[in-house]
């Protein structure tokens, strides 16, 4: 919240800040013979305003316009920079081994992922929070300290998800062939597409091992249907129960939530 200044101008000589019945040039307007001169003039109008010794904060209006525009990428950071896009496809590829068409919901998956990545990306956000927002709210550190204080917990965990290849070949492209396989000497925007492609990698080889069994139990039914000479009922007709039952009887939820969570410990 604002709160009001008052600003008194005074002559250079006066000693007290709020006369205003003398004038504050000190050369009559007019007086100066050369440019030297004319720069000299009105000298007593210089001043200089100081507000809560240099420690002012960020305008409202701009606040507000930098929240709204932290909300409108949120989602996209949300998507490239954390667990969710692992657990997604996970959890998509489940669902279609199962062949249950809509079930779970997309919602259901959706809000499924959203809690997971909550709950594994909670120590990186309390980091951020203590050591970036916090102070910044507080005004004990500047926007620029805050984002490289703020940064660094995240490309912590990109960078403990990352394999080695995907880094070295986008500071390949990016130009830094000369790379020691130090961490803090990749940019950011190498490390980003770097992890992307990582977490697509890593979770298409989950989505692979989790379809094994299904697909198996898919070979042998349509193998019985062919034997019984049945080709014109459809395999995954007759299949879809026993696959149900199977991963009920294994606890597959429980199998591959907590597994895919252990995969970011």
């Amino acid at each position: 919240m604002w709160s009001p200044l008052t600003v008194h101008a005074t002559d250079t000589g006066g000693t007290d800040p709020g006369d205003t019945e003398e004038r504050t040039y000190e050369d009559e307007p007019g007086s100066s013979d050369n440019a030297d001169e004319n720069s000299d003039l009105n000298v007593g109008n210089r001043f200089t305003v100081t507000v809560d010794q240099s420690n002012g904060s960020i305008n409202g209006a701009l606040r507000i316009l930098l929240i709204l525009t932290a909300i409108a990428i949120l989602p996209l950071l949300l998507i490239m920079l954390t667990s969710f896009t692992r657990i997604i496809i996970v959890l998509h590829f489940t669902r279609t081994a199962l062949n249950t068409q809509t079930t779970p919901p997309n919602q259901v998956l959706l809000g499924l992922a959203l809690f997971l990545t909550i709950y594994i990306m909670s120590p990186v956000i309390t980091n951020i929070y203590g050591t970036a927002i916090k102070p910044l709210d507080e005004g004990k550190i500047t926007p620029q300290e805050a984002y490289e204080a703020g940064i660094v917990p995240l490309r912590e965990f990109m960078y403990q998800q990352t394999q080695m290849k995907d880094v070295s070949t986008f500071m390949e492209i990016a130009g830094h062939t000369d790379w020691d396989g130090n961490p803090d000497d990749v940019p950011t925007t190498v490390l980003i597409p770097s992890f992307m492609l990582s977490e697509l990698r890593t979770a298409f080889i989950i989505g692979f091992l989790i379809y094994i069994p299904f697909l198996i139990i898919d070979m042998v039914v349509a193998s019985v249907l062919m034997s019984m000479g049945m080709m014109m009922l459809p395999p995954t007709t007759i299949s879809m129960p026993f696959k149900i039952l199977l991963f009920v009887l294994a606890d597959g939820w429980d199998l591959i939530i907590v597994n895919l969570v252990k995969t970011f410990m």
